[in-house]
C-alpha cells in the first residue's frame, strides 16, 4: 500500500510545486488535503481513482458531495438536513456503483480486472475474490474520511512553529540521505521519532471528530474514573444509563485533561512524545485504541481506518514537509467543529470551508 500512497502524493507535490515554482505564493491547502485524502482511500479501498490531482478543480462530484457532508451538523436539526440527504443518496448510488462495476470485471477472468481496476490489490478487490461479506454497521462510511483534517492543522501548526517545522524537516532530509535518496520505506517512515510525535501531538490536542453520540441498547452502571459529590453532599461513583439513553463523549475533553497530561494539556508540544508518558495516563486506562486517546474512540465501535489514517499522515507530511516552506496566511483562521472540525477564513464571512497558508521551496541543504 505505501507504494501507492507515495505515488498519489507525488503527483500532489508535483502540482504545489508548479505553483511555487516562481515564489512564495498563498495556497488554499484544505482542498488539496481533501482531494488526496479521497484519492488515496478511492485507490487503496476501492480501486478506483476520484482524481488525478493535477487540475485546479476536481472535476469528480463525489469529491465535493463529501465536503458538503461533513460540514453539516449531524446533531442538530438544521436547514441542510434535506441538502445532506441528497448528498448521501449521490454517495451511496456511486459507491454500489464502483462495487457492482467491480463484480462484473471479476465474472468476467482476471484480464478484465486488470484492465478495469488495475492489479486488483485494493481492499475491495481482496474482499470480493474472498466472498467476504460485511454486515451494515461494519461497512465503512464517510467519517472514515477524517485525516483531510488532521492533515490540514498539522500543517496550519507547523507553519505557525516554523522551529519545529525546520527540525521535522531536517529528519526528513536525514533519513532520506541514508536510504540513498530513495523514499522510505514503510518501517523506516514509521520509525521517525519526531514525525510520529507530531502526527501523535496534533491527533491528542486537535482531534478530527471532536465529540461522539452513543446510544445505551440496554440498561447499564457507567463507572465514573473519579468521584463527584452530588448537590446533597453524596459522593458518586457511578451513573445508571438506561436502555435508549443518548451519552455524549468528549474526545477533545479526554484528550485534554490536565489530570492526565498536566498544566500545559491544551499546549502543541511534540517534544512529550519523545519521552516516556507519565504513569497517570497509563493507569488512567483511557480505552482508546491510539496511544492513551480517544481520537479513534475505542471497543467494538473504534476507527477501524486509524492504521491507515496514520500511514496517510506520515506520508503526506514527509513528501510535503520535505519539499516546501509553510508560513501562516494574514487571514485569520477560525475553526468550526460539525461533524468534523474544519477551518474557515473569518473576515470572509464565508461558510466555505478553507485554509489558505503560504508556500515556498524549501532550501535544499
Amino acid at each position: 500500500m505505501l507504494p501507492m500512497f507515495n505515488e498519489i502524493t507525488l503527483k500532489l507535490r508535483d502540482t504545489l510545486t508548479k505553483k511555487v515554482q516562481d515564489g512564495a505564493q498563498e495556497i488554499e491547502l484544505l482542498s488539496w488535503m481533501s482531494r488526496t485524502a479521497l484519492e488515496l482511500v478511492g485507490q487503496s479501498g476501492l480501486g478506483y481513482s476520484f482524481d488525478s490531482l493535477t487540475d485546479e478543480e476536481c472535476a469528480h462530484p463525489y469529491s465535493q458531495a463529501l465536503k458538503g457532508l461533513l460540514t453539516l451538523s449531524f446533531y442538530w436539526p438544521s436547514e441542510n438536513l434535506r441538502h445532506g440527504r441528497e448528498l448521501s443518496d449521490y454517495m451511496w448510488k456511486l459507491s454500489t456503483g464502483i462495487y457492482h462495476e467491480k463484480i462484473q470485471a471479476f465474472a468476467r477472468g482476471d484480464d478484465a480486472v486488470v484492465q478495469q481496476i488495475g492489479r486488483g490489490k485494493d481492499i475491495m478487490s481482496v474482499l470480493i475474490k474472498e466472498n467476504m461479506k460485511v454486515s451494515d454497521e461494519d461497512k465503512l462510511d464517510e467519517n472514515e474520511l477524517i485525516a483531510q483534517s488532521a492533515l490540514a492543522r498539522t500543517l496550519l501548526l507547523l507553519a505557525q512553529h516554523p522551529s519545529v517545522q525546520a527540525r521535522l524537516r531536517e529528519e526528513l532530509v536525514e533519513a532520506r540521505r541514508e536510504n540513498q535518496g530513495d523514499d522510505l520505506g514503510y518501517d523506516q517512515l514509521v520509525s521517525l521519532p519526531y514525525l510520529d510525535s507530531i502526527c501523535r501531538e496534533t491527533l491528542r490536542l486537535y482531534p478530527p471528530v471532536p465529540r461522539l453520540m452513543r446510544t445505551a441498547v440496554k440498561d447499564t452502571i457507567l463507572p465514573l474514573s473519579t468521584p463527584v459529590v452530588g448537590t446533597d453532599g453524596s459522593v458518586i461513583t457511578e451513573i445508571p444509563v438506561p436502555a435508549g439513553a443518548d451519552v455524549l463523549i468528549s474526545i477533545m475533553g479526554s484528550n485534554r485533561n490536565e489530570a492526565l497530561w498536566g498544566p500545559d494539556a491544551l499546549e502543541w508540544k511534540p517534544e512529550r512524545w519523545l519521552n516516556p508518558l507519565p504513569n497517570v495516563i497509563s493507569e488512567a486506562k483511557i480505552p482508546g485504541v491510539y496511544s492513551h486517546l480517544m481520537t479513534f474512540n475505542g471497543g467494538g465501535r473504534s476507527c477501524i481506518g486509524f492504521k491507515f489514517s496514520q500511514l496517510e499522515m506520515k506520508v503526506v507530511l514527509a513528501h510535503l514537509v520535505e519539499t516546501f516552506e509553510f508560513s501562516p496566511s494574514d487571514k485569520r483562521i477560525d475553526w468550526h467543529y460539525a461533524a468534523v472540525s474544519n477551518p474557515y477564513v473569518r473576515e470572509e464571512g464565508s461558510r466555505r470551508v478553507q485554509l489558505p497558508i503560504r508556500m515556498a521551496l524549501a532550501k535544499k541543504a
